[in-house]
């Protein structure tokens, strides 16, 4: 992520956390026994079951929200526990959704758990409607992400904003209570303050502002990286909207992110944050899209389904060429994002490969990939296992080079394999998403195209 790279690497605190009882009933757990033999949809549900229970009974018990991380080795500080991400909570959210719709737990008590987090986050500290990256889960408090980053992020919130939209649809049609919970969160959605983070009326958007330190933060988004969903949004907002011209200007650098490159024979259009025509981590990849949908989807600058699948092969070919000669990479084993590593934490790309593999890559793109992506489910589960198979589903990272194998599980790496796997499945969160007449009218409004 942008700011793994401009903060993260210095700044990021890593903390242990433990699992806590709820007082939902508990969903049935898979076992974490290996079991040979499995089709692949019968693969996919016990990745997607397993990897559920990361929000489910790994949720912080006070708020119900996804917790930042959760280390099976204990190595990290007990007080620091209760610390919930907002990313992972919006991931989370979406996650929650697919769990109740296939029936991980019974309707009444992901309703009661939804309700929860949202009744969380509307007490939660917020700045102009925004919600700071980390928040203590038992007292709602920012929890500062770096000195001057105590206020809202915008980016962070974007992500909570899409599962928002996704929870609204889903029950805005139901019984009284699910109605209730759908105007809840709508109401959240329309209280973030996107026009507000423009900076003065920029155009373009910023990822902080805090009470204390105002813009000193001094960060304006340009693309093109994992952040789109934020403009997206933002243009989509029906109480503070933005300007189409905070996208084409800011986003978008008054065009200047339009290029032609390949990687491996792929073809982009735009240029990646930070890259001279190269590709960036493949989280970019599904961030933005757990709830936009790239099928079809087009603007001025690129193809973003095309986009997305050429930057998942892209990936996969450059671990399978194993330039650098990493043990155990292969067909069976690719997949460069953000994630732990062997250099502590690290938002791996080709031009920053330190031979770690995140399964949360190749998983989390599988709807782009689905032959290449299952052969990794395939290999990591049958042929690794409890090397790399745990309680919440598969551990963030592992090194074949370094013998690395490290039982810890972020948040913001989980929720996007349950809620993929659900797309590739059924569609289910991409169909709730574009469905809300908000974002088909801001996507009209930045010139979207959707051809399917």
């Amino acid at each position: 992520m942008l700011k793994i790279n401009h903060i993260l690497f210095s700044t990021l605190l890593l903390i242990s956390l433990s699992s806590c009882a709820q007082k939902e009933k508990p969903a049935q757990t898979t076992s974490l026994s290996i079991k040979k033999g499995l089709s692949d949809d019968e693969l996919l549900d016990v990745v997607q079951k397993q990897t559920f229970q990361y929000f489910w009974d790994g949720a912080e018990p006070t708020s119900g929200a996804g917790r930042e991380r959760f280390h099976v080795d204990n190595v990290y500080p007990e007080n620091d526990k209760s610390t919930v991400a907002t990313g992972a909570t919006g991931f989370g959210l979406m996650a929650l959704l697919s769990g109740i719709d296939r029936g991980y737990v019974t309707k009444k008590d992901g309703l009661a758990r939804l309700n929860k987090i949202l009744d969380f986050l509307a007490r939660a500290d917020r700045f102009h409607g925004a919600w700071p990256h980390w928040i203590y889960g038992e007292t709602g408090k920012v929890r500062p992400f770096g000195q001057k980053d105590n206020g809202g992020d915008l980016v962070e919130t974007s992500f909570v904003a899409q599962a928002l939209i996704c929870i609204d649809a889903y029950y805005k049609n139901g019984s009284t209570a699910e109605k209730a919970l759908a105007k809840k969160a709508d109401s959240l959605w329309r209280g973030i303050d996107f026009n507000w983070y423009r900076n003065g009326n920029q155009n373009v958007l910023y990822w902080h502002w805090s009470p204390e330190y105002k813009w000193e933060m001094n960060f304006p988004v340009k693309g093109y990286n994992e952040c789109l969903i934020m403009y997206v949004l933002a243009a989509s907002s029906p109480t503070h909207t933005v300007p189409a011209e905070v996208y084409h200007e800011g986003w978008a650098n008054n065009g200047a992110i339009k290029t032609n490159f390949e990687v491996y024979g792929h073809p982009f259009t735009m240029k990646y944050q930070g890259q001279e025509n190269g590709v960036g981590p493949l989280f970019w990849a599904h961030y933005s899209y757990l709830g936009l949908n790239p099928k079809g989807l087009k603007d001025r600058y690129a193809n973003y389904w095309e986009n997305n699948v050429n930057h998942t092969l892209a990936i996969h070919d450059y671990c399978v060429a194993n330039p650098k000669k990493f043990k155990g990479y292969s067909e069976n084993s690719w997949g460069l994002t953000a994630s732990y590593s062997v250099k502590g934490y690290a938002a791996h790309n080709p031009q920053e490969d330190f031979g770690v593999i995140s399964p949360t890559a190749a998983i989390s793109s599988i709807p782009y990939t689905p032959k290449e992506s299952m052969k990794v489910i395939r290999h990591l589960y049958e042929d690794l296992g409890d090397k790399v198979w745990g309680k919440y589903g598969f551990y963030d990272a592992f090194s074949e080079t370094d013998n690395w194998y490290p039982q810890r599980y972020l948040g913001i790496d989980q929720g996007p394999m349950v809620v993929m796997i659900e797309n590739y499945r059924s569609g289910l969160l991409w169909k709730l998403f574009m469905s809300n007449t908000d974002v088909q009218m801001g996507l009209k409004k930045l010139d979207f195209q959707i051809t399917q």
